[in-house]
Order: C-alpha cells, then structure tokens, then sequence
C-alpha cells in the first residue's frame, strides 16, 4: 500500500531541478500521477472482486516497477508526465486491493484497527520518502529517486508472489455481479446514503492533505526559503502526526465504537483550517505558528480515514468489496487531482492558497459528515 504514498512524496524535494532540466510543470507530474489512480483504481476493484485479490495485485506491482524505470530515462516534462500516469496506474493496484483483502477478513471494529495500521504504513512512507529524496537528489540526481521506487517495489512485487494468499476465493466470486453491471453497481453506492457519509468525510479531508502535499515545496521550499533538507524534516514532523494518531485511534477503538470517534475527530481540521486561514491573512506568516497547525491537522486524519474507511466498506459485501474501495480510492484522488492542478495554476507569494484550500476542504468535510450521517448514524456492529 505504500507504492502510492512513495511515488508522491519522494521526489517532491526535487520538483526545482526537475524543473531545471525538463522545464516548467513539475506539478503536473503530480497531477497526472493523481488522474491515473483514479482512473486505475476504478478498473482494479472491479477486476478483483471477479477474478480475485492476487493476481491483479501482482500485475500492478509489475507495471509500477516498468513505469518507475522509464521515469528515470524520461527527457522533456511532458514524456515524465505521462509515466507517472503509467506508475500510478500501478500503484493504485495496492491502495485498492488492500482495502479489500482487509474487508476480507475482518469484521468492522477489526477493519478498523487493521485500517489504522495501514496508516502506519502509509504514514512512514512520507516520513521516510522526502528524506531519501533529498539524499539521492544531493549525492546522485533526481532519476536516482525512480529507480530507487523501481527496487523498492521489485521488493514488494516478489514479496507479495511469495507470501501473499489469495482472500476472495472463487465460491465467493460466483455471487459477484457480471461486468456489464459494473457500473449500476457504482451508481447504487453513490446513491447510498451512509456509504457516501463515510466515504466523502474521509475523501474531503484527504483532499486538504493533498493541498498541503502540493503545495508544500512552493510554499516552504520558494516563499519561506526552508531549504530540501529541512523541508524533508518538515513533512517527516505532520507524517508523524498521522502515524501517532493513527496508531492511538487503534487502541481506543477498543473501548469505543468507530462512529463515535469519527464524529468527535471531524471538528477538529475545520478549527485548525479557519485558524491557519485567520493567522496567514492577519499577515502573520509564522514558520512555527503555520508548522504547529499543520500537524494538528495531520493529526486528525488518523482519526477520521481508517474509521471512515472502514465504516464505508462495512456497509457492504465482500462480494462487492473492490468495487466498494475502488470508487472511494477514485473519488480521493479525483478530487485530489482538482486540488493540485489549482494549487499549480493559484500563484501568490505567500501561504493563501494553501490554507485556504486546506480549511476548504475540511468545511466541507463536516458539513457533509453532518448532512449525510449525524441523522442516521447508528453504530455498527463488531459483526457486520
């Protein structure tokens, strides 16, 4: 699960000698990367619940590995924006599936807990990623940054050959809808009320994740001068906020039910949105003030994804799990899509359009979490 997390976070310290080399656009690289998992994971969730778990998981891996690759040897921006569409085309294979093979086997407060520890996955990627980054870009160059994606994911692909059992067997796969119902299936789960509670409340706040994500090295790297090295750091500090808060939502969901916890956690990124908003246009641009609010925000979200994740794909099947977890994956990287691509084009020197679209994001993240679940938002079951 963390291939998608690595190819993003990685080689953002070197988005300026991207840029040097191939020219102006390094954050449509970003976008384009984000318009392949939505458009990937629409194709693997369905495929998986069909023909299973493993063998679209292995084929994915294999073409994030060849994408990676040629990245390295990519010579104008607009060829290395189309082979991080082709990387992202694999690596959605794993942030889908994942979610399903977790559905598989785990009823809905072990979903949950076993959601929170993917964060920690996915939350030591960012940790790590930047840092690694900042190194092959300072000792070797930026195409040494894909090719270490490229080994890091040969390592996974045969790690997964070896080890990984398939969870949706065939005797399952008979009650799957056929193909060409494929697509009523997604309209019948956007027309689901609590499906849709769930899974727009984690969707929205991931979207102000990824302002942050795309905005961040413009922001701290160019307006506030921090150099690759302490940008690295920087991101390191908000990744660590979601790992801890991750890893703390697991254990109290022991003694609480998920819903109860989601619905506590969504307040808090709209109170540190308007914050960051009310600080930044006071004309107050604080390094320190802005970093603390940030990982407040950060924080949140091990709080608010893995419950709302988990709640969502609770409300339906293993039979239509994929399905289930491919439509959530393409909503979060659509809309993370849209926000990069007007982070890329809003242009201001100083931190607007980053906290704006962050404090945006979680607004509406709560009020459609009040809309959608407050009025029926009964607790689910350890069973279901």
């Amino acid at each position: 699960m963390a291939l998608g997390p690595l190819a993003i976070d990685m080689y953002l310290p070197a988005f300026p000698a991207i840029e040097t080399q191939l020219g102006h656009g390094a954050q449509l690289t970003l976008s384009g990367f984000f318009l392949g998992l939505v458009i990937g994971q629409l194709i693997y969730g369905p495929v998986s619940d069909h023909v299973g778990r493993r063998a679209p998981l292995l084929f994915g891996v294999g073409v994030y590995v060849l994408a990676s690759l040629a990245c390295s040897f990519s010579t104008s921006m607009h060829q290395l924006i189309a082979l991080r569409f082709m990387q992202a085309l694999g690596a959605c294979s794993c942030m889908v599936i994942s979610r399903a093979i977790v559905r598989d086997r785990c009823h809905a407060r072990a979903a949950a807990q076993a959601q929170s520890r993917l964060m920690l996955v996915m939350g030591a990627a960012p940790i790590l990623a930047p840092s690694l980054g900042s190194f092959l870009l300072r000792h070797f160059s930026w195409q040494g940054i894909f090719i270490l994606q490229a080994l890091a994911a040969s390592l996974a692909l045969f790690a997964a050959w070896w080890a990984l059992e398939e969870t949706h067997p065939l005797a399952k796969r008979q009650h799957t809808p056929n193909w060409h119902e494929v697509p009523s299936v997604f309209l019948a789960l956007l027309r689901e009320r609590r499906f849709m509670g769930f899974a727009l409340s984690s969707t929205l706040v991931m979207a102000g994740m990824f302002a942050y994500i795309t905005g961040s090295p413009y922001l701290l790297m160019q307006v506030l001068g921090v150099s690759p090295q302490h940008y690295a750091l920087i991101f390191s500090t908000n990744a660590g906020a979601f790992i801890l808060s991750s890893q703390l939502n697991a254990y109290w969901l022991r003694r609480y039910d998920m819903t109860v916890l989601l619905n506590r956690a969504i307040h808090l990124p709209v109170l540190t949105g308007i914050a960051m908003i009310v600080i930044t246009w006071a004309g107050n641009h604080s390094l320190y003030g802005l970093l603390g609010l940030l990982f407040l925000y950060m924080g949140s979200l091990g709080f608010i994804v893995p419950n709302a994740v988990a709640a969502a794909l609770a409300t339906q099947g293993s039979q239509r799990a994929g399905t289930a977890a491919s439509l959530m994956g393409a909503m979060q990287f659509g809309l993370a899509t849209l926000v990069s691509s007007v982070m890329a084009s809003w242009h201001r020197q100083d931190a607007i359009p980053v906290v704006c679209m962050m404090g945006l994001c979680a607004l509406l993240a709560w009020g459609t979490n009040c809309w959608l679940l407050r009025p029926h938002f009964p607790r689910l079951s350890r069973e279901t």
